[in-house]
């Protein structure tokens, strides 16, 4: 008979029907003693996979405390879901799963966890399976109120457990090589440390996250299925990016959390990578991938290939669908979980996602119509029904009275549009009527889906058509809007929302609308459906590239810099503006001494009688040189001054706000920018100048500021 069974013979001898929670039979037996049984208090975990590793985290405090009393409600279990953080995951309790509600994630298991081991490689404790724990904890009751310690147990992995004292308890591994003839365990190898309680252990519990959200931000992964220098996916990427958010709710907005005027930010990520290698391109490349350099080329095809993949029609098309209808698809289930949510929703994008969200945007449609009000920015194509007639079009420009003659001559609406200068001037319609045809007709031509001047290339670009417009026949279906700006001919899905703000971290978009044709932005262009807009990059990002150049082209300035979390540049930077500031005073007094003495020499001699006279003068000029140099310091420091002060027009595509807002680097990162710059490509997630930025943006549209403004 095993061990195990032993302990629960005893145990039923001394009571027939043990309860954890109550232990009055045992109190009158060890008064004397001092030592009351208390229960032990469970917290919930689950398990995930790092690294190839177990590892079992535990939930947070409100979590916990939430599957704890739907475990203990007397219900069954069986069929009963609890949503756990923040709502993205769902605990089957019946099946002890943990479900991702949102995205595709492999289920983890859960369990209800009292006992724990410390693990064989690192010093995380591992949790007993809950029947096993039972056990333990009933030896543990029977040990404590009899004060009969030293008991030994069996595992179901035929390993020991010994109960010295409350504070000693050990595990026994067997030893390798032991024979199956079902010979008994020996206390030989390293015990391992046992513990009873999660208070015993050492691990970061969390107090949970506010049950009100105030906006919703879905975020666009950029090129391969890794987003950081650890290889995480996005999903991880973007859990940081949520817990430095939470963590500066509580410094930064601290005011209004006590005044309950907030909660927090939903971030959820948005995953095309694994549908569009899903498609079986990566089994059409592997067979014409050469076999050397086996790593590389497998990172170029899962990673590299992802930007080749933009820009061609079939597999372009395939990453807008994806990411449109995932934020769709996305945005309906959150409502339909969250049915009292009345904010807003924004979205971000990383590296070649903003890109795609760009384009994306660029393509909405206001479903009010308010595009159509935009006469002088938008020349709208109308669909084939509303298309208005020939007569209606030279109604429109005053040329009524030529309706007979195109009439008689059998020229219909595309006839026209085919008519030459000299074509016109043979059927007898003077110059001035000519010009205006022509103008009207080339103009709509060019516009065969929607042509906005604010952003085609600038005027006499040497740039061939198909570089400005696409071409008619893929947009006179009228799906999809044409922006003029080079992107690839597909048809853009619509959202199902309009966004507040989009941000791009470490964006290539300028980089990709210069190399489409695209010379200039129109000040006046924005989004039809979004009204802010922010690209965010790190200095030495060498993905990331400006926007505001491209708005106003003629102008030199510098980009916005973000303030640091903490409230002041970083030391390092303050220390070289210092000394750049030092080594201007340096050389303007410099330039006022050698012009002192220049003047001294070139000073006509003065009579002996006016010694005094040419001291006083002497006493004087100091005072005048200082103040020379003082005028021309202004010219020569001020520029970047002057840029700060004076208002900058960068147009209306974020509101008339400015664009560009680059982050401080890091001390360690100023010694060697080649060698941070793929990490500064990556730094985005763990920010917290990048999430604070975002935050502030978020609250400033609700009329709620940072508790003291960064400087």
């Amino acid at each position: 008979m095993s061990s195990v069974q032993s302990q629960q013979e005893q145990l039923s001898q001394s009571d027939p029907s043990p309860s954890s929670n109550s232990c009055s039979s045992f109190e009158l037996i060890d008064m004397d003693a001092g030592s009351l049984y208390e229960p032990v208090s469970p917290h919930w975990f689950y398990c995930k996979i790092i690294d190839s590793k177990e590892t079992w985290i535990p939930f947070n405090s409100e979590d916990s405390q939430q599957l704890e009393e739907a475990y203990n409600s007397g219900k069954d279990c069986n069929g009963r879901v609890v949503p756990t953080d923040g709502g993205r995951y769902d605990v089957h309790l019946g099946e002890r799963m943990r479900y991702a509600v949102y995205w595709d994630e492999l289920a983890s298991e859960v369990r209800r966890c009292t006992w724990f081991y410390k693990g064989d490689k690192d010093n995380k404790y591992v949790p007993y399976s809950e029947s096993f724990s039972q056990v333990l904890e009933e030896t543990y009751m029977l040990a404590v109120t009899l004060d009969e310690w030293k008991k030994k147990l069996e595992s179901p992995n035929r390993e020991i457990i010994i109960l010295h004292n409350p504070k000693l308890m050990v595990h026994y591994q067997p030893v390798a090589g032991s024979d199956d003839w079902g010979s008994a365990p020996t206390e030989q190898g390293r015990p391992r440390t046992v513990k009873r309680g999660v208070e015993n252990i050492s691990v970061d519990i969390h107090c949970g996250e506010p049950l009100q959200i105030d906006h919703l931000v879905f975020v666009v992964h950029g090129i391969g299925p890794a987003c950081d220098l650890r290889f995480r996916s996005i999903v991880q990427c973007v859990n940081d990016f949520r817990s430095v958010s939470l963590n500066l709710l509580q410094t930064h907005f601290k005011k209004a959390q006590e005044n309950q005027q907030i909660g927090r930010v939903e971030f959820l990520p948005v995953n095309w990578h694994s549908p569009l290698h899903s498609t079986g391109v990566d089994v059409d490349l592997q067979r014409i991938t050469l076999p050397s350099i086996n790593r590389l080329r497998h990172f170029t095809n899962d990673t590299i290939l992802d930007v080749f993949f933009y820009n061609s029609p079939t597999y372009c098309q395939t990453i807008v669908d994806t990411v449109a209808s995932e934020m769709n698809r996305i945005y309906t289930l959150f409502l339909q979980r969250n049915p009292d949510f009345k904010g807003g929703v924004s979205i971000a994008g990383h590296s070649l996602g903003s890109l795609i969200l760009f384009d994306i945007l660029t393509n909405q449609k206001d479903s009010l119509g308010d595009i159509d009000s935009e006469k002088d920015s938008l020349n709208i194509v109308m669909d084939q029904g509303d298309t208005p007639t020939l007569e209606e079009d030279l109604k429109k420009l005053q040329l009524s009275e030529f309706f007979d003659i195109f009439e008689k001559e059998k020229v219909d609406k595309e006839a026209l549009a085919l008519c030459t200068d000299r074509d016109l001037q043979e059927m007898g319609i003077p110059l001035g009527p000519r010009k205006k045809i022509l103008n009207y007709f080339s103009t709509r031509k060019n516009a065969t889906g929607i042509n906005r001047p604010t952003l085609q290339p600038a005027s006499g670009a040497n740039i061939p058509k198909e570089s400005e417009f696409c071409s008619s026949s893929n947009t006179r279906n009228g799906d999809y809007l044409d922006v003029g700006i080079g992107q690839v001919s597909v048809k853009y899905p619509r959202l199902i929302y309009k966004p507040e703000i989009f941000f791009a971290f470490g964006s290539p978009i300028g980089m990709f609308l210069t190399v489409r044709g695209l010379k200039r932005i129109d000040p006046n262009y924005r989004f039809p459906t979004c009204k802010g807009f922010f690209n965010i990059y790190h200095p030495f990002d060498p993905v990331a590239y400006r926007i505001e150049p491209m708005v106003v082209p003629g102008v030199e300035f510098e980009p916005m810099l973000i303030p640091h979390h903490k409230g002041r540049k970083r030391m390092h930077l303050e220390l070289r503006e210092g000394l750049t500031r030092m080594s201007m005073d340096l050389k303007n007094n410099l330039l006022g001494s050698l012009r002192m003495a220049w003047k001294s020499f070139t000073r006509a001699p003065y009579p002996a009688l006016q010694v005094s006279e040419a001291a006083e003068e002497t006493e004087a000029e100091p005072e005048s040189t200082s103040e020379k140099p003082s005028d021309v310091n202004p010219e020569e420091t001020s520029v970047a001054d002057k840029e700060e002060v004076l208002p900058i027009n960068v147009g209306m595509l974020n509101g008339g706000q400015r664009i560009d807002y680059v982050l401080q680097e890091k001390p360690i990162e100023s010694f060697n920018e080649y060698l941070f710059a793929l990490q500064s490509h990556l730094c985005y997630w763990e920010s917290e100048d990048t999430v604070l930025l975002v935050l502030k943006e978020i609250y400033q549209t609700q009329g709620i500021f940072l508790d003291q403004p960064l400087q």
